[in-house]
């Protein structure tokens, strides 16, 4: 049996943006096909919990191959919109700090599937926060289905 969301959905799809993809463009460096968060819908720094999500578009560079006639958003496409999630937390409570990349992925595991025109929720929870990693537990839900879940590492670089 799956886990219960880390913030329920309906809140989620109640929330206003908090970061638009200005604000989150000037955290994250990532750019063009590997830029996977569109808001932020919640930040709560004393609770160490972030939410945002991703529009999943028809035009993406993977739909046309993967798989054709029945496109699916690539987990490990999924993953790295979680990861970018938990860096915009990371360089957010830590202005000062370097960019944080990827630095490994633990208890991983698909649930659902992402299509082109769902809207990917992405909710992460740091776990244990120090001044060059953060580590997160992570989730993905569309349509209020939990479709991906991860512990993630991030380093700094």
């Amino acid at each position: 049996m799956p886990p219960q969301p880390l913030l329920s959905f309906d809140f989620l799809k109640s929330q206003e943006v908090k970061f638009p993809i200005e604000v989150i463009r000037a955290r994250n460096p990532q750019r063009y096909e590997m830029e996977h968060l569109s808001a932020i819908v919640h930040f709560d720094a004393e609770a160490q919990i972030v939410a945002g999500y991703k529009d999943v578009g028809e035009q993406e560079f993977w739909v046309r191959g993967h798989l054709p006639e029945r496109p699916l958003l690539p987990g490990v496409v999924m993953l790295e919109a979680l990861a970018q999630l938990c860096s915009f937390y990371q360089v957010t409570i830590q202005p000062d700090a370097p960019f944080f990349g990827f630095g490994g992925l633990d208890d991983v595991r698909f649930r659902g599937t992402v299509v082109p025109g769902d809207r990917l929720y992405l909710i992460a929870r740091a776990l244990d926060i120090k001044a060059r990693r953060g580590y997160y537990q992570t989730q993905g839900l569309v349509n209020g289905k939990l479709v991906v879940e991860a512990k993630v590492l991030g380093i700094a670089f």
